[in-house]
């Protein structure tokens, strides 16, 4: 008798974390998708007000993977890769679940993976959605001399670059496309780094395959940015959680710990801790005490090598 239980050629994952609206209206978009040949996997890392049971109602036939408590980006990811690997996945999507993606995204990106043997992983052109001329991410690259990563065309209108099929340092996790199979070799997300610069770690591990990262411009998503981090009304402490703030720091003092040599680590450092200072003396001027403390915190933690603990799954899920 045929097998009919096969996996699909894609494993979509989002995570959900008290964003009901977010992923209802990414999970919709990629159903109006031309490409059917993929699976939604929903992880749900330890929501709260429900928006886990309600996605379960409207959407009975994604996959879906329940976390009880929040255990970041990294680790509701890794849950998720997990079980890509074990269901043989031929290709594995990372997508954030405040994403809107065009009904041609993901058939874009497959067909030139499909037809790339060279390629590991690529990513779609990313636009802000609140403004959908604005520019998120046209690529993404690394420094190596001062520690910083950057995006190409950040907050800006369309630009020649942001047009051209291009070979990228690494890929955000907002939207990578990635050989399953290679996951094997490289391992997946640090669960010690919870979130930011996880994507940037992973993509220099997949590097080491040998294999290109490629910024695929025909293929279009747009993103809210930021949505799970943000309040809806602004405080004291402004809009943004301070753990943002402390993941990036720490997280970026970690990356340069790791991938710069002796004489990159002299300047970056000087750049990196010149530019915390200005964010610190910012958080004071403004008294935003919580925010200061917290990023004071970062930057010892960052120093002392003080990380996030990881987290195990059981590999057979």
């Amino acid at each position: 008798m045929p097998i009919t239980n096969l996996p699909k050629s894609v494993a979509v994952i989002l995570i959900n974390w008290n964003s009901y609206e977010y992923t209802h209206n990414c999970i919709q978009s990629l159903y109006e998708m031309e490409f059917q040949d993929f699976d939604i996997i929903l992880v749900d890392n330890g929501s709260k007000d429900g928006s886990d049971k309600k996605l379960i109602k409207d959407f009975p036939n994604i996959i879906f993977l329940k976390i009880i408590d929040n255990i970041g980006f990294t680790g509701s990811n890794n849950l998720a890769l997990n079980y890509c690997i074990n269901r043989e996945y031929k290709y594995s999507m990372l997508l954030n679940n405040d994403t809107i993606v065009e009904p041609d995204f993901l058939k874009i990106l497959y067909d030139y993976i499909n037809s790339h043997p060279e390629v590991a992983a690529v990513q779609p052109k990313i636009y802000f959605e609140h403004d959908r001329n604005l520019l998120w991410n046209a690529g993404s690259y690394f420094n190596h001399w001062t520690g910083q990563s950057y995006t190409e065309g950040y907050n800006k209108r369309i630009t020649p670059n942001s047009e051209k099929l291009k070979e990228v340092d690494w890929i955000t996790g907002c939207g990578l496309l990635v050989r399953t199979e290679l996951l094997k070799t490289s391992g997946l997300l640090d669960e010690s780094l919870f979130m930011y610069y996880e994507d940037v770690d992973l993509s220099f591990r997949i590097k080491e395959s040998g294999l290109k990262l490629m910024y695929v411009p025909d293929s279009i998503i747009y993103h809210i940015a930021g949505a799970a981090y943000k309040t809806k009304k602004k405080t004291k402490e402004g809009i943004v959680n301070p753990i943002v703030h402390y993941h990036n720091a720490r997280n970026q003092i970690w990356m340069i710990k790791q991938y710069l040599n002796p004489l990159q680590k002299i300047i970056a450092y000087t750049c990196t801790f010149a530019y915390f200072g200005a964010v610190l003396v910012y958080f004071l001027l403004r008294w935003r005490i919580v925010k200061f403390k917290t990023y004071l915190k970062a930057v010892k933690d960052g120093i002392k090598g003080k990380m996030t603990r990881k987290y195990k799954f059981d590999p057979s899920v």
